[in-house]
């Protein structure tokens, strides 16, 4: 039996006579080795990968589609997607002493496990996802830990890592969702929330700058705002709209997107796809990255809403 026909059997078998938890939640391969969980409530609908814990697409009813995932995106066991809310943990960008290891970590290519899942008293639907950990896994980090992703699907996106020291001795903590919206072009999109912040400038030599008034796009960005307040938003009136996002247990941001000559040469953006897409992404990165105590946990959130203007 696959992967999906399994969780589907056990999802079916969780309640006794009761048919109706298809209705929120069914799992499918989508290719070989690789399961998205589906997603489906009154207010929105999801995808969500098992690997990585990934949230691929995420819909509110009547809006456009909030999370962009490219056309080009490959699926395949080990390889990150392009696109959707990727989970930078247990590190963000290089590795401080280790070049060889993956950047960003290895949390987005690896296997996570559901453990729970339910509808609320309100009808979204809660799924948490706990990171399987392997040999592979214990030798990239070896601290004694766990990390949980609990992906609430609603009127908003509700994500949250909850990474506890389970060892006896504290160790540095940097991740990220690195979340990839969609707008309707990115050239006329900006960003509030930023102002009056400064940011490292990874274009121009990490450079340290100050940002005056909204953030707006006119070549690749790629930037770490610093002392961020948990609260921006992206405007986008291309496709008439904001996108709200809060946040807690985060004090950098960072803002990307590639541009056409970049992106040209990653080749899984297709020949526009950086025009439709930016990527706002809560953090502990840089000078936020945290130091966790045995025994404790710390948990970073990030709502998502969709706002028709």
């Amino acid at each position: 039996m696959n992967q999906a026909a399994e969780l589907n059997r056990r999802l079916a078998s969780a309640v006794p006579g009761d048919t109706a938890s298809h209705n929120f939640l069914n799992f499918e391969d989508i290719a070989e080795g690789f399961t998205v969980a589906n997603v489906t409530t009154r207010y929105a609908t999801a995808r969500i990968a098992l690997q990585g814990a990934h949230v691929m697409t995420y819909q509110p009813a009547g809006h456009a589609p909030l999370i962009w995932l490219s056309r080009l995106a490959k699926f395949a066991p080990g390889k990150s997607i392009r696109g959707g809310v990727p989970v930078c943990w247990p590190w963000f960008g290089p590795h401080a002493t280790d070049a060889r290891l993956p950047g960003h970590g290895f949390a987005r290519t690896v296997p996570w496990e559901l453990v729970d899942a339910r509808v609320l008293p309100d009808h979204r639907v809660r799924l948490e996802f706990e990171l399987v950990q392997s040999e592979a896994t214990r030798a990239q980090w070896p601290h004694a830990s766990t990390v949980r992703n609990i992906i609430t699907v609603g009127p908003e996106l509700e994500v949250e890592l909850a990474t506890t020291n389970t060892g006896t001795a504290p160790f540095e903590l940097g991740q990220a969702l690195h979340t990839y919206f969609e707008v309707g072009d990115i050239r006329k999109t900006t960003i509030t929330g930023l102002e009056n912040r400064d940011f490292i400038d990874k274009v121009d030599g990490s450079t340290r700058k100050a940002q005056h008034g909204a953030v707006s796009f006119t070549q690749e960005t790629d930037r770490i705002y610093l002392g961020t307040s948990g609260h921006c938003e992206i405007r986008d009136p291309a496709l008439g709209r904001r996108i709200v996002i809060t946040s807690t247990g985060s004090h950098s941001t960072i803002v990307w997107n590639p541009w056409n000559e970049k992106a040209d040469k990653m080749g899984d953006f297709g020949a526009d796809g950086w025009t439709a897409m930016v990527c706002v992404e809560t953090a502990n990165a840089f000078d936020d990255v945290i130091q966790l105590a045995p025994g404790a946990t710390h948990r970073m959130t990030a709502q998502y809403r969709s706002v028709k203007d």
